[in-house]
């Protein structure tokens, strides 16, 4: 079992736990919102494009709160099985659900009061490190400052390469990775100038 894999099935365990009511990190979705757009945006290739594209966001709407209006049961278990084999996303599945399955988890977890990182393999970690080396351009593209990604492991990454103070921002791959996605609620830490930080971390993030 992969990484994306391993991520939806604890991902739908806790879910289950905490409710289809509870609060998630996606603005103002609940679980249940979130369960009904990961099963939209597997089982229904007519409306995915209005994720990325503002035209198609409200025949995108619609198709999720037609899937939310599901008992939560069935909405979890299309979650757990994952894309149909029709799907897009099924050959590519261990690749383009790496990062999604592993931060909507992270979106119902850290919902709750309470929250610490979840303990990951060094592997996983470096899974998570591969991604975000990937995106983190796009992430921090409108930084006006250069940014560079650190890890206690030593690795590093500059994401933002142009004139002025450098801004790093280090932490765990996993807890990085959460903050490129925009999430707030993150275990980082920050070095340079502190004009330039402010910038940096007051950044719109999404991609």
């Amino acid at each position: 079992m992969n990484f994306a894999q391993r991520e939806r099935r604890a991902m739908v365990e806790t879910m289950d736990e905490t409710g289809p009511d509870a609060p998630t990190l996606c603005g103002d979705w609940t679980v249940r919102d979130l369960a009904a757009h990961l099963v939209v945006r597997e089982r229904r290739p007519d409306a995915a494009p209005g994720i990325m594209l503002r035209p198609f966001a409200g025949y995108l709407q619609r198709r999720q709160d037609e899937a939310a209006r599901r008992p939560f049961p069935e909405l979890l278990e299309k979650v757990r099985n994952g894309p149909p084999w029709w799907s897009p996303l099924r050959p590519v599945d261990a690749i383009a659900n790496l990062s999604e399955m592993f931060v909507h988890h992270e979106d119902v977890r850290r919902a709750r009061p309470g929250w610490e990182p979840r303990e990951l393999s060094d592997q996983d970690q470096q899974r998570l490190w591969s991604v975000l080396r990937r995106m983190g351009k796009m992430a921090y593209r409108k930084s006006p400052v250069p940014v560079e990604l650190s890890t206690p492991s030593g690795d590093r990454a500059r994401v933002v390469d142009k004139p002025g103070p450098v801004v790093i921002l280090s932490g765990a791959p996993a807890e990085l990775l959460l903050h490129a996605f925009g999430r707030e609620q993150v275990r980082i830490e920050s070095e340079g100038e502190p004009e330039a930080v402010r910038q940096v971390l007051e950044l719109d993030r999404s991609i």
